[in-house]
């Protein structure tokens, strides 16, 4: 049901003029990490099965499913108000919602509606900046904040900036002087290599995302879940690790948990919900996809997210 419901999303979202949001150059990283995704199949384990719980702690709350929404950004363009109503739909499924650039009248909007948000801010080149959005999460309250340290170059559109704001690449030192500064959990977001995932946890980092930023920063970068094993491994149950990029259904999230995620992110999936049904929208894709997910683990063996095991998939 849930597929039928995001292909109505989608074409909505293609009449408002919203298309695929290809990656850097010719989309190379988002086809590659298309291709990867599919290319894991799953084994099915069927006999003394148990009923799945979804159920996900994360920073000594717990919410309904491992299932969140992407740092988004915007979305004006599909829904007026659109952050803030991904944040009533993720609310009302029990789920963490992300958020990525925006002013500060929109989170302290996003706050109120009782999502539990994840703020990521921008390797802005102004740290003054940095700091006071680090200040503003923690007022209001939210489960966590954040860097994604690749948008070092900005966006396609405007090179070297993210808005109007100058970006520029942030040092190991930086890092740990705003994980110092953040009464909340500091994530870093954008992280595809075991060499840079040592790094965030020598940083102090209180969690990992692994991530290409939606293909858009690098072409032919390597797939989030190609590095996850290797990553998890430095991670160990140190930190949590997420994943995000390419996500759109039960059997990507289960797959992504199989290989050593805690949780993962839509982004996409999440975009047309949104076209659909605005807040309700939301919430019907989260649900889908998690009770696709949870279906999976019933037929595969896993009672919870914990108990899903990377031997249950099979590469071609």
């Amino acid at each position: 049901m849930i597929d039928s419901y995001l292909a109505e999303g989608e074409k909505k979202l293609q009449e408002k003029g919203v298309v695929s949001r290809y990656g850097a150059n010719r989309g190379n990283s988002l086809r590659i990490t298309r291709d990867y995704l599919d290319s894991i199949l799953i084994e099915m384990r069927v006999i003394d099965s148990p009923l799945a719980s979804t159920e996900f702690k994360l920073f000594g709350e717990t919410f309904a499913s491992p299932v969140m929404t992407a740092a988004l950004s915007g979305l004006k363009e599909i829904h007026p108000d659109g952050m803030v109503e991904v944040a009533r739909g993720a609310a009302a499924a029990k789920a963490v919602m992300w958020t990525g650039i925006g002013d500060d009248s929109e989170l302290t909007a996003i706050a109120k509606t009782g999502a539990r948000a994840i703020k990521i801010i921008k390797p802005y080149a102004d740290d003054d900046l940095i700091y006071r959005k680090i200040k503003l999460s923690e007022k209001l309250g939210l489960l966590a904040v954040g860097m994604d340290v690749d948008f070092v170059f900005g966006g396609k559109k405007k090179r070297g900036f993210a808005q109007d704001f100058p970006v520029g690449p942030k040092t190991s030192g930086d890092i740990k002087n705003f994980v110092k500064a953040s009464g909340l959990p500091f994530i870093l977001k954008g992280i595809l290599s075991e060499q840079d995932a040592e790094k965030a946890l020598e940083a102090g980092a209180a969690g990992i995302m692994i991530s290409h930023h939606g293909g858009s920063v690098l072409d032919y970068a390597v797939p989030p879940l190609m590095m996850l094993p290797k990553i998890k491994k430095i991670a160990g149950e140190k930190i949590p690790v997420f994943v995000d990029s390419s996500i759109g259904s039960g059997a990507d999230v289960f797959k992504a948990i199989a290989l050593g995620a805690d949780a993962a992110s839509l982004g996409r999936a999440v975009m047309a919900g949104l076209a659909a049904e605005g807040a309700e929208g939301v919430r019907k894709v989260i649900e889908g996809v998690n009770e696709d997910m949870r279906v999976i683990m019933s037929l595969t063996g896993a009672d919870s997210p914990g108990a899903i095991t990377p031997d249950v998939l099979k590469f071609r």
